[in-house]
């Protein structure tokens, strides 16, 4: 089975944590533990989220005052190599030296016209008092809003269009490599007077997983973040967690814009798409996300054993 994993920016570092080199490494471990049996078996594509990392580096570029900071597409093409360097250590460490793998930089295509340019919406960097947030926006010309844990910088997100490098990462994974790719959602980068550019956005890493795996063929695309699955009534005492369902049961579900949402539209997406099925849940349980046995599983088709219930 040909599998795609997304891992969630906030999975590889969750809310609160010191963003040092240490702690991330600690969270691709406990993802390439449960990465490593999926290997074994299936062939296998990884893809991850890039939120806090790349707003942290744009927060470090920002303090240098003699020269202009790195745009967004340069930031994201940084986060790509650290972020993949990490996944291929820890991950070739729970797997034979034989295995190979790849990390891919992959510019993701987006249209200079898409109205996402004029609506900032996706999270980057860290959360900040509301005071402090405020403070940074004023000197840095930054969008800021408000979300559960106080407020982050936000920055455009425009739809993914077209992944460059799909050819080349279909031609490492017929021949068994394991491939880590479209990390951040992908560079972005867009036409202008003909010419490829970079663009001042971040890709919405969910969705331009689910580009990937339908145009690699995937069977299976799983979203791993730091919840267990897509909840109804999600913040009340009524929430329960979904267990298999299918796109038409997510349609009316009030779901955050940047986070479960977007995950919520790329699963629905891909299986739509391909007939293939999706899961969304956390990043320790993702051997038992693709052995059927945690998350939320979106589905084409109902079975007659398909229950939208707690649980699977």
């Amino acid at each position: 089975m040909r599998v795609v994993v997304a891992l969630g920016g906030n999975a590889l570092l969750r809310r609160g944590e010191v963003p040092s080199a240490a702690q991330q490494r600690d969270n691709v471990r406990t993802a390439a533990r449960v990465l490593a049996p999926v290997a074994r078996e299936h062939e296998l594509i990884i893809s991850h989220g890039n939120g806090p990392q790349v707003g942290l580096l744009a927060l470090q570029a920002a303090s240098y005052d003699d020269a202009e900071p790195y745009p967004l597409d340069v930031l994201g093409a940084q986060t790509e190599g650290m972020i993949g360097y990490l996944i291929e250590q820890e991950l070739g460490n729970e797997l034979a030296y034989e295995q190979p793998f790849a990390t891919i930089l992959t510019m993701v295509e987006v249209d200079p016209e898409d109205p996402a340019f004029d609506n900032p919406t996706k999270p980057i960097g860290p959360v900040y008092p509301e005071a402090d947030a405020r403070e940074l926006a004023a000197k840095h010309g930054w969008t800021i809003a408000s979300e559960d844990s106080g407020w982050r910088r936000v920055v455009p997100s425009p739809r993914p269009k077209h992944i460059f490098e799909a050819r080349p990462i279909q031609w490492l994974v017929d021949q068994g490599v394991v491939v880590i790719c479209t990390g951040g959602g992908g560079i972005p980068t867009m036409y202008r007077d003909g010419r490829l550019v970079g663009a001042e956005v971040v890709v919405d890493k969910d969705l331009a997983s689910a580009l990937l795996a339908k145009q690699l063929g995937a069977d299976l695309l799983v979203m791993a973040t730091d919840v267990d699955g897509v909840y109804s009534h999600w913040g009340t005492h009524d929430a329960e967690r979904l267990g298999t369902v299918k796109p038409a049961d997510l349609a009316d579900l009030d779901l955050a814009a940047g986070s479960m949402r977007p995950k919520v539209e790329a699963a629905c997406a891909f299986v739509e798409a391909t007939q293939g099925t999706a899961v969304i849940g956390s990043l320790e349980t993702i051997d038992q996300m693709v052995n059927g046995a945690a998350g939320t599983r979106v589905v084409a088709a109902e079975d007659p054993s398909d229950v939208r219930l707690p649980g699977l």
